[in-house]
């Protein structure tokens, strides 16, 4: 028998004996060495996202904080190596559980090795959850579409594409495939042989012959979660006000982070990806550093954020402070952002809008319904409840409550439904967003600036165990389709905001 060098780790991957260099961790091995996509790196590496979820013997195991010499001579398992994937993807599919499909590979490793007693239970897969976080869809599709697994349904998908798009803001695949991390991610794409560049702690591009190399060369420090409390940047206006609000800084927290690559003297590839991000990432940098590091370099080059470059550089919603009157006027102050007064005005006309330079991360009013939200809350928040209703500067129509339990019920009407489930499980998680937005989310941001709050988790995002029922009415009103989800995020913050009896600050359990 030939004795394996101290420098490899052999192990069995899906059936399968590998060798691979021993530094590093499951993750690299998985993803850089032997090219296994499905095994997704979120938090980069933070072991907080659960996206590199994977088997090790049978069991569960987040891989991007599992160095690779732990796994000589065990079994590893990934959903390319999972029996049954394909029905695990039909239901995600048929379910809405998977909207961009960044988080679902890693999910649905872990709900399949539940004892199907347990899978059974909604209150244990939402526990078994406490491992994952998902931004798009709100965890009840995925709750769901595992409790639910061994019940197929047959969904009618031909305006799936179409209103996906709609939604979520940009083109996107869909089908069963997306659920197994297929949907074609911008790093999922790069050609074997590309070299990767990633920012060092001087602001640098650093390029290594792999990812490995790469971080070790650029002094990659590990984000914390600060201690440090919340601050609202901007002080309410004077006035006569029946309602005034505050919100603080907050991270858009979609779970791929920005990625790009490029041959030499080619386009580089966009970070959009499969979506996910709810206008929350940027094209521009990444792909003008891939074009230029590829011509310099005369080779193919992968440029990667870490969570910590999203955090630190990405945009954040506009933080507000305003105050209204009975008759829908009033001021509101905001952090400077291209476009966002007119955003702002398409939700309310009535208010005068006030921009001011603030020092803090950069802005967009890109996101997700920024400007015209907190707008539309405010006017909403002058209707007597306990329903709450909205309407977007596209026509769509969403009305919301919160009942004294938490549950939550949302009605929605834009136009042509075109695929029932999909706008579902884009609206729960629409719902979703806006209930965590209003109680819990937030960004420490310090007096120059800077955020301090580095890590996936520490942004506030409700995990499952704390998300309520939320059931959506889908109305089909006949008319051009827009997007719906939007309008039912806003109308689920006013409920929320009401709940709180109308807490001057966001997030309001702070």
């Amino acid at each position: 028998m030939v004795a394996l060098s101290a420098d490899l780790v052999e192990f069995e991957l899906n059936g399968v004996q590998v060798q691979v260099p021993a530094s590093g961790s499951l993750l690299d091995s998985l993803r850089e060495t032997l090219r296994i996509h499905s095994v997704k790196d979120g938090c980069s590496p933070q072991g907080q996202c659960g996206c590199c979820t994977v088997w090790v013997d049978g069991q569960p195991r987040v891989s991007c904080v599992t160095p690779v010499a732990r796994v000589r001579g065990r079994s590893v398992t990934t959903v390319e190596g999972l029996a049954d994937a394909d029905r695990w993807a039909t239901s995600f599919s048929d379910r809405g559980g998977s909207q961009c499909g960044f988080c679902t590979p890693g999910i649905i490793m872990r709900a399949a090795a539940m004892p199907e007693q347990k899978r059974s239970s909604p209150d244990a897969v939402r526990h078994a959850m406490l491992a994952h976080l998902c931004r798009c869809t709100g965890w009840q599709p995925i709750v769901e579409s595992i409790v639910h697994v061994d019940e197929p349904i047959r969904a009618d998908r031909q305006g799936a594409e179409r209103r996906t798009a709609l939604e979520g803001g940009v083109a996107q695949t869909v089908g069963p495939g997306v659920a197994l991390g297929r949907g074609g991610f911008a790093d999922d794409t790069a050609p074997g042989d590309a070299i990767v560049a990633v920012r060092s702690a001087d602001g640098s591009w650093v390029v290594g012959e792999t990812l490995h190399d790469a971080r070790v060369a650029s002094g990659k420090v590990q984000g914390r979660r600060t201690t440090a409390p919340l601050s609202w940047p901007l002080d309410l206006p004077t006035g006569d006000w029946v309602r005034t609000l505050q919100t603080t800084w907050v991270e858009p927290g979609y779970v791929e982070p920005d990625a790009s690559w490029c041959v030499p003297g080619g386009e580089p590839m966009s970070s959009h990806g499969n979506g996910g991000a709810f206008g929350g990432k940027q094209d521009g940098e990444l792909g003008a550093v891939a074009r230029r590091l590829a011509d310099e370099h005369g080779r193919t080059v992968r440029v990667l954020s870490t969570r910590e470059d999203v955090v630190a550089k990405g945009p954040k919603r506009p933080p507000i402070a305003a105050g209204i009157r009975p008759d829908g006027t009033g001021v509101m102050h905001v952090v400077r952002c291209e476009a966002i007064a007119d955003r702002i005005h398409s939700g309310a006309p009535g208010l005068e809008v006030v921009e001011f330079d603030v020092a803090g991360p950069p802005t967009s009013a890109a996101l997700r319904g920024a400007g015209w939200v907190e707008a539309a809350v405010l006017l909403a928040s002058l209707q007597p409840g306990p329903e709450y209703s909205v309407r977007s500067p596209d026509g769509a129509r969403a009305t919301a409550r919160i009942d004294d339990d938490g549950g939550i019920h949302a009605t929605v009407a834009c136009g042509a439904v075109l695929d029932a489930v999909v706008l579902q499980s884009y609206c729960v998680g629409a719902a979703h967003m806006g209930l965590s937005w209003v109680t819990s989310e937030g960004l420490s941001v310090d007096g120059a600036g800077v955020p301090h709050d580095l890590t996936i988790r520490s942004f506030g995002i409700l995990r499952a165990v704390d998300t309520p029922p939320i059931v959506v009415e889908v109305v089909d009103d006949g008319g051009e389709p827009v997007n719906g989800s939007d309008a039912v995020f806003a109308a689920v913050a006013t409920a929320a905001w009401a709940r709180s009896r109308w807490a001057p600050r966001w997030p309001t359990a702070h």
